[in-house]
């Protein structure tokens, strides 16, 4: 049988017992609020912040609130086992980091300390195209441990080429297509504080140390940074890409390909009719369309439409092991957890990004086995209803 992740309660209950309490709070909704308070107003809005007033951002906490668990009694729930497969791999969870970027914004060990978190627990990570790290770096931290590329699909094929091509080669399984992000959206707190990364050449590293990107400079990076960092900036993303663009990355990749900000069933089965492996039912956690669809209400429909051809993965608004629990009963096969994560990171490096994802696991057993399941495979949407306010 899978691990008991319920298990890390008794750990914490005996370690009680020598007077050691847990560093960080279990209640997971409270990291956010933590790190307000610990790191500098730069990065946490960058992190926390959202697209326009932050209607998204909540609408996403909201559409997972207003559906509630209905637990079912006396079914054996001794014997439990949370592994699933998904896109041809066996994870112990349904769980993965989701790609997010500029991690040494949070913490100096920025991706390797969360790589290496993830890999400690078996839980896959996902690592952005505008990562603080270059990629072969987090590979090689992370061993043999499951590992995802997400793509921002620069501009510029060559060096998308090249991404894809030392993703391959540093072993990274399957490729994480962000569609919702052709420009960056309108972020008050970023703006509010000018704040932005990637001008001072921060969260670029998988493209400064990349051979296509530096073919496009006149001078080293090193030599000339600021013209790097506009060089960075006019290729980051492509808002003239459509539909048929996707046969590129199929020709350049041999793995699983997800695409990530689906939202709308007709646009997950163009996915599905475009020959890919999977969606990403997500609005980047609110941080690109103010005033968007919660991700939780957008889920249902996609499953809906494309849910016996491809794999549906989930993000946007899960802190709780029940918000997971909620998002399979949707139909999804596993969720990408973002910021809950980084939080960890920034409050106690590698250690914090396990606490979290052992409390969120642990948190899910519990609600899986009170409400009368040993596995995910048996929750399915009669296992919840919705409120009517």
């Amino acid at each position: 049988m899978g691990k008991h992740w319920a298990d890390f309660q008794y750990e914490i209950y005996l370690n009680g017992m020598t007077g050691v309490v847990p560093r960080l709070p279990t209640d997971l909704t409270r990291l956010e609020e933590l790190t307000e308070q610990r790191l500098g107003p730069g990065p946490v809005g960058y992190v926390a912040g959202s697209a326009g007033d932050g209607s998204t951002a909540r609408a996403n906490r909201e559409a997972l609130r207003r559906r509630r668990i209905v637990p079912r009694m006396l079914r054996d729930v001794h014997e439990r086992d949370l592994s699933v497969e998904v896109l041809g791999r066996a994870l112990p969870a349904p769980l993965a980091l989701a790609p997010v970027g500029v991690l040494s914004i949070m913490h100096p060990d920025a991706e390797c300390a969360a790589a290496r978190a993830a890999a400690a627990q078996g839980v896959p990570f996902t690592l952005s195209s505008a990562s603080s790290t270059p990629m072969e770096q987090v590979a090689e931290a992370m061993g043999d441990a499951e590992r995802w590329f997400q793509l921002y699909w620069p501009k510029d094929p060559e060096v998308a080429r090249s991404f894809l091509n030392r993703a391959k080669a540093a072993g990274f399984t399957a490729l994480v297509v962000t569609l919702d992000t052709p420009m960056l959206a309108w972020r008050p707190r970023d703006l509010d504080q000018a704040y932005l990364p990637f001008l001072h050449g921060v969260g670029t590293a998988n493209y400064f140390s990349d051979p296509a990107f530096q073919a496009g400079l006149e001078k080293p990076v090193h030599e000339d940074p600021n013209a790097a960092v506009m060089h960075f900036v006019g290729m980051f993303s492509d808002p003239a890409k459509t539909w048929p663009d996707l046969a590129f990355l199929r020709e350049n990749w041999d793995g699983p390909i997800v695409l990530k900000g689906v939202v709308h069933p007709d646009d997950a089965r163009a996915a599905a009719d475009a020959g890919m492996d999977g969606v990403v039912v997500s609005n980047h956690g609110g941080r690109q369309v103010a005033g968007s669809v919660g991700a939780a209400d957008a889920l249902p429909r996609v499953v809906a439409a494309v849910g016996d051809r491809m794999t549906v993965l989930f993000d946007s608004g899960v802190r709780t092991g029940d918000d997971i629990f909620k998002a399979l009963a949707l139909g999804a096969r596993a969720v990408l957890l973002g910021r809950p994560y980084v939080y960890g990171l920034g409050l106690d490096g590698q250690a914090g990004v396990e606490h979290v994802i052992r409390c969120l696991l642990a948190e899910l057993d519990l609600t899986l086995a009170l409400s009368g399941h040993a596995t995910p495979a048996t929750i399915g949407p009669a296992d919840l209803i919705e409120d009517s306010v």
